[in-house]
């Protein structure tokens, strides 16, 4: 075998052995195998150009071209000229490719699918860039140590991405592929000065010889690599912040005890919330009778906060209780409680070390490696055990405590209260200084704990904003209390951190905010379920939680004031607000008749009934009927928005049916209609607020009467209620709320503002919004037909 070939076979093997590092990052691993065949047929093309011989660059462009077309007949042969040559469409697809990858690389966690042609598209073209790269340097210029740094980009890549598994392996694996790389152009360079011939014997007695260049540069070799893979774990490691990876070992041994590391669950919180698709994560049967919209399912808690971060503390571990589950901490007798089964599954593509269980558990049924972690009642993987795919069974406990009981309970023990209240000297002094502000008139911890979560999610101003940077150091909190804008990470960390200023204990939990209820019965949880909300607790009640962060999850019930606005009309009853009285927008379409409403003529009656008068007239008065149809034109143009506006408040109010099947549909209508009808008046739609956020914000901000306030509340109510009741009932009267909250709010402004209301409605920019969508979605079919329409043609060629 020639030098130039052997030379060839190792930088075809060196790029294959670096690319291995990038094996852990998707499953199935099976893409290795088409990389490994197209790169031999790209260093094959450099091997025979080498041959004839052509000029260097001549032979970095065709394996480049050789390259481009590989890859256009693995991933783009449709979009191509005879499926083989790229055009305009094949380099569009290739970029649709990679945007897609790059979106599933941040929607999927690591292992990612192969199913995503963007993804494989990633590695194989990767691999064979740094391919034709090594290749270039090692074989054509014959220069292999700088074919390392290729080769080194390659293995960063893999190692930055990956998350625990073996590094070392990948690494060595890398290294020797380098290593085989220069060795080889080490002997081909000694080969062409022909035989090297050893000296004579230094010592009398010794044997005449010497030791082959190449077997020494071998054992310099294996004794590099042996000090890099061995001084590292000689070293002190820098471990912490943030950012810092999860462990992924939880112990030693094979008993049942052992202990769990401090691991950071926060790293892709903020990222789950900002992917561009929703994607399933776990899916939920609960009991019939459960309380959907209170299932947070909880990971772990956060209970060390060292001035930095927050983090779990390292923690003792056992073997999974067998039957119930202890009881759990602080829990008294006479606190209500009641007991649901809940069936989780979860996606396969979802790998977390901690199982997602409500709180407080009171027993699982799950199979694998999983160890129990008493303080926090979580279960943990042991050795590589994670969720994937894992479908498992977990009865908790629903605990409903009374305000009464929260403000009454005692103190905790002296031991608990010192480990859950402690604080870094570090942090800024406006922490404790702003909890003592907005607790100035609170009683009791309960109290404290209450007027904290308003001041976060109703008084304060804060704005949910999850662009914002997670951050770090001792004067994050301090930031994020100026400046006003975060997300459930900023909003549960600075709370805890508060609360334990105020020697109440304290610690933050990670998990997901309840799902969305389907049809079949089942919860729907997704990325961008993922939350973080503070536990504080409660001698009596023990760890409870609570919600400061504007728009997720659910507020406690027990920390939300009885108020009569705020129940739900019994349906079977008639609505106590019904009046006789004219509604306030009932001279808009009084001359209509139900059937008419029905059919939604009663906005665009006039032009119809003007057009059909004219249909029948002479010749003589053709031009006399259009210059009317041009005047009707003109008046309707500038009266469009009115009528549009007109004609959606009748199809939302009335359009809709009347039975228990189309409560859902009614409701919604009914809400939207009453978020317009604010938005027309000046009250821009916040839709980043629950239902009974947004009706606090418009009856405060439309300075509305009670009996307005009310109607907005019993709305807001409905709405809630068929969103999370587990079966959905039609509240009555609500046509009647939307209509006296209208009237409301047109005694509150002025005439020109009730003029703008009327002839130029603000939520009309919906319209805009509905063309918007339509034509997107008009071209995306006409996209999705154009290559159905190419396909004859091509093959006529």
């Amino acid at each position: 075998m020639s030098g130039g070939v052997r030379l060839t076979l190792c930088a075809w093997a060196a790029t294959l052995m670096s690319a291995c590092a990038l094996l852990p990052l998707v499953r199935p691993a099976t893409w290795i195998l088409q990389a490994a065949f197209l790169l031999a047929v790209q260093s094959g093309v450099g091997a025979a150009t080498r041959r004839v011989p052509l000029a260097r660059p001549l032979t970095m462009a065709a394996q480049a071209l050789v390259t481009l077309l590989l890859l256009t007949v693995t991933f783009a042969r449709e979009q191509a000229f005879f499926e083989l040559i790229p055009g305009p469409d094949a380099f569009g697809h290739f970029a649709d490719l990679l945007q897609q990858g790059s979106d599933d690389i941040a929607r999927y966690a690591i292992p990612a699918p192969l199913e995503s042609d963007g993804i494989r598209l990633m590695l194989v073209g990767g691999v064979l860039i740094i391919g034709l790269a090594v290749d270039t340097l090692a074989v054509t210029f014959r220069s292999a140590a700088p074919a390392g740094l290729p080769l080194l980009a390659l293995y960063s890549v893999a190692a930055g991405l990956s998350e625990g598994g073996t590094p070392w392996l990948w690494f060595l694996i890398a290294a020797a592929g380098y290593l085989l790389l220069l060795l080889a152009e080490g002997r081909e360079r000694l080969s062409q000065w022909g035989r090297v011939f050893g000296g004579a014997a230094r010592v009398p007695g010794e044997t005449s010889g010497a030791v082959a260049p190449v077997r020494t540069g071998r054992r310099i070799g294996m004794a590099a690599l042996g000090v890099a893979l061995l001084v590292p774990w000689a070293l002190p490691s820098m471990n912490g912040g943030l950012l810092d990876g999860a462990g992924a070992g939880v112990g030693s041994g094979s008993g049942g005890g052992g202990t769990i590391s401090a691991v950071n669950p926060l790293v892709s919180l903020r990222d789950s919330l900002n992917v561009d698709e929703d994607r399933t994560v776990l899916s939920l049967r609960p009991d019939t009778d459960a309380d959907v919209s209170n299932l947070y399912l909880r990971i772990v808690s956060l209970d060390d906060f060292d001035g930095t971060t927050w983090k779990p503390s390292k923690r003792s571990i056992t073997t999974v209780p067998e039957g119930e589950f202890p009881t759990p901490i602080g829990l008294a007798s006479d606190v209500k409680r009641s007991e649901t089964r809940t069936t989780i599954s979860a996606a396969d593509w979802y790998a977390q070390d901690w199982l997602p269980m409500p709180y407080p558990p009171s027993g699982v049924r799950i199979s694998g490696n999983w160890r129990y972690e008493p303080e926090g009642m979580t279960l943990v993987g042991d050795h590589g055990q994670n969720t994937r795919g894992a479908t498992y069974e977990v009865k908790s406990l629903d605990v409903q405590p009374t305000a009464d009981q929260l403000a009454t309970a005692p103190n905790p023990p002296s031991a608990l209260a010192r480990e859950y209240t402690r604080l870094p000297d570090s942090l800024p002094p406006v922490v404790a200084q702003t909890a003592r502000e907005v607790t100035a008139n609170a009683q009791n911890p309960y109290e404290q704990a209450v007027a904290l979560q308003d001041y976060f999610a109703v008084t304060g101003g804060f704005q949910y904003d999850t662009e914002v940077q997670v951050g770090s150091g001792s004067e994050a909190i301090a930031r994020f209390l100026r400046d006003k804008q975060g997300f459930c990470v900023h909003f549960s960390f600075a709370m805890a951190a508060m609360a334990r200023s105020l020697d109440i204990p304290a610690r933050v939990a990670v998990g997901f905010a309840p799902g969305t209820p389907q049809a079949d019965g089942t919860v729907s949880v997704g990325l961008k379920d993922a939350h973080a909300w503070p536990e504080l607790y409660f001698e009596g009640v023990g760890w409870t939680r609570f919600e400061p962060t504007p728009n997720r999850g659910t507020v406690p019930s027990y920390t939300v004031p009885d108020a009569s606005g705020n129940t739900l009309p019994d349906p079977t009853q008639p609505s106590q607000s019904a009046s006789t009285a004219p509604s306030a927008a009932a001279s808009a379409s009084e001359s209509c008749t139900p059937q008419q409403r029905k059919l939604d003529g009663c906005a665009s009656q006039p032009p119809q009934a003007a057009l059909s008068a004219n249909d029948d007239g002479p010749w003589r008065y053709v031009r006399l009927s259009l210059w009317a149809l041009a005047g009707l034109a003109a008046l309707a143009i500038p009266l469009a928005p009115m009528l549009w506006r007109l004609r959606r408040r009748v199809v939302r109010l009335g359009g809709h049916g009347r039975g228990e099947a189309d409560a859902a549909l009614t409701t919604l209508a009914a809400w939207q209609e009453l978020t317009d009808s604010a938005w027309d008046f000046g009250i821009l739609p916040d839709d980043s607020l629950t239902p009974r956020k947004a009706a606090a914000r418009i009856i405060r901000i439309g300075h509305l009467d009670p009996t307005a306030a009310a109607s907005v509340q019993r709305v807001a109510d409905a709405v809630e209620q068929v969103l999370y009741a587990p079966h959905p009932r039609l509240t009555a009267g609500l046509a009647d709320d939307v209509f006296r909250v209208v009237a409301a709010l047109e005694s509150t402004v002025s005439r020109s503002s009730r003029l703008r209301a009327l002839l130029a409605p603000r939520s009309t920019a919906r319209a805009v919004w509905d063309l918007s969508e339509w034509w997107t979605g008009l071209t995306a079919r006409a996209a999705a037909a154009r290559p159905n329409l190419r396909k004859p043609s091509r093959q006529g060629h």
